[in-house]
């Protein structure tokens, strides 16, 4: 059919004993492939324009529009297809920063690799379109159980491809597109995965409320405000503080890329020069916070730099936090130490490492797919496995280093810890001007809503800020730029209702989504067949059904 939507009667009130009898007639819609596949590809540059850079958020309502009406009606292959060529155009876009030293493969590597899960996501969600209204055709089962099934399903898809493999990529989460927008508030309440799934569900209740004819249009208004403003409804989750902390974080701006030519000590240079010019040691403050990589000198086992590091502690007569990189034996550590009193008083060692990053995991298995880009990483870092709460001096705080902000599971972690403060210790000078730094510190904004503590993102380059526990910005620092950043923040305590469930909520509804489609299922293969008055108008939709 070469229609904009194809619409077919189910439920016909002589059909007895099915379960589409004497119920009002429901519309099931569905594109020819060829325009579904030209929405989907519209549809990722769309939502990725919901993100950082970009960041206008109520495109992201758009974008997943657009991918569920492409996906609705479809056969299992056809809407394989759909989801691939979405996934494509999404990730393609969103994660063009990891081409920007090391050329197409990684890059094409990655978006592929997230374009399947995304298929697979597609799949489930086209069976929930075709059997939910079947087996539940009333104005619940089709205004309320299928949205959120659909939504329970995309978060699962979320999960799954957050997890697996090598720990997942969690990046891309619709939820991650709102971190300026009226509903960040909510990841207080129900996390990052929540909202994700809030957001979808929302969308999936006004597609469904636009393709369902019998409903009055000022019914469909109706509907549709009172959902967004029962959500928008719900109030902040109320800062509890613990006193205040002066902070100095300090961005050097040294060549911290893989590919920079530099010498050794060069970074900690940038970051000692960086810390003198830009805060004077009259000043009174907590700890002096370095980034990730900020020191290319091990204090423990180089001389001078034990110098550096006693040198700017007793300066400022604060604990000094820097990442570096430091060895046990024979394993290797992204590490974050607090120095004070001329030795090491805390250390974490970074949990979350990237796999093709820091380490190649089943490296002679890759190794012959891309010798000359897994021999670049020519060593492995350890996985740490020490608590990700450190003690600086009269504060607890709770340590994040670079992809770490991206787990769900690291945050709850450090909260339940007793953190006061998070500190995100970043190195973004692999990703340039890319997005990669917006999209970081747009996470980390999250992190602070959702812990209800300030968030301290101290990159080696930008981008630097501080933000404050209800997601505002106290102050930054430009990208590429020498500065420190000197802020009193208010300290959190407490625990917000999506550090209490930890990724429970994630869980129920993932699992929610595919034991209704599972029962679904069930009941179609079980119950009784449709009368054969349908059996025409059936068949002539699926042929149009590619």
């Amino acid at each position: 059919m070469s229609v904009l939507f194809a619409v077919r009667a189910r439920g016909s009130s002589q059909a007895t004993g099915s379960y589409t009898s004497r119920v009002p007639r429901t519309p099931d819609f569905h594109l020819p492939l060829w325009a579904a596949v030209v929405v989907a590809l519209g549809a990722g540059p769309i939502l990725d324009a919901a993100f950082p850079d970009k960041g206008v958020w109520p495109l992201a309502f758009v974008g997943v529009a657009l991918y569920l009406v492409a996906f609705a009606g479809r056969r299992i292959g056809g809407s394989f297809l759909v989801g691939l060529v979405g996934g494509l155009s999404f990730f393609l876009v969103h994660v063009q920063w990891t081409s920007l030293y090391l050329g197409a493969l990684p890059w094409v590597a990655l978006s592929t690799l997230e374009a399947l899960f995304f298929a697979v996501g597609a799949v489930l969600i086209t069976l929930a379109y075709r059997w939910v209204p079947r087996v539940w055709p009333s104005s619940v089962g089709r205004l309320v159980l299928l949205p959120v099934t659909v939504a329970g399903l995309w978060t699962a898809r979320e999960y799954a491809s957050g997890h697996w493999p090598y720990g997942g990529f969690s990046w891309g989460r619709v939820a991650e597109s709102q971190s300026e927008s009226p509903f960040a508030s909510l990841v207080a309440w129900v996390g990052i995965s929540g909202l994700s799934f809030l957001l979808v569900g929302v969308t999936a209740l006004l597609v469904q409320l636009v393709v369902e004819k019998p409903i009055l249009r000022r019914t469909r208004v109706l509907v549709a405000a009172t959902t967004v403003v029962a959500i928008l409804a719900i109030p902040a989750w109320p800062v509890q503080s613990a006193g205040t902390s002066t902070i100095a974080a300090v961005q050097g701006n040294g060549r911290a890329g893989y590919f920079d030519k530099r010498q050794y000590g060069d970074l900690t240079d940038a970051q000692v020069l960086a810390t003198y010019d830009g805060l004077s040691t009259s000043k009174k403050v907590d700890m002096i916070v370095w980034p990730e990589g900020a020191s290319d000198r091990d204090p423990t086992r180089d001389r001078y730099g034990t110098y550096v590091f006693d040198t700017i502690s007793k300066a400022y007569g604060a604990p000094l936090v820097s990442g570096v990189i430091t060895q046990r034996g024979k394993k290797i550590y992204n590490s974050s130490i607090v120095w004070s009193g001329g030795r090491v008083t805390a250390q974490y060692d970074k949990i979350h490492l990237v796999p093709f990053g820091e380490y190649v995991p089943d490296r002679s298995f890759w190794r012959p797919f891309a010798p000359s880009l897994v021999d670049l990483i020519a060593r492995d870092y350890t996985i740490g496995s020490k608590p990700n709460v450190l003690d600086v001096g009269r504060i607890r705080a709770g340590i994040s280093i670079c992809f770490d902000i991206v787990d769900d599971a690291l945050t709850t972690r450090m909260v339940r810890g007793g953190a006061q403060v998070i500190l995100a210790q970043t190195n973004n000078a692999d990703f340039g001007r890319t997005d990669e730094n917006t999209q970081q510190l747009a996470i980390a904004r999250l992190r602070a809503i959702e812990s209800s503590r300030p968030l301290v993102n101290i990159s080696t380059v930008g981008s630097s800020a501080v933000i404050a526990a209800d997601g505002s910005t106290v102050d930054e620092i430009p990208a590429y730029a020498p500065g420190v950043l000197e802020t009193t923040v208010t300290l959190g305590k407490g625990i917000t209702p999506a550090i209490a469930i930890g990724g429970a909520l994630e869980g129920l509804v993932s699992l929610f989504g595919l034991a209704v489609l599972a029962m679904a299922a069930i009941l179609l293969r079980t119950g009784p067949s449709p009368d054969s008055g349908q059996t025409k108008s059936a068949d002539i939709s699926r042929r149009s059904r590619r």
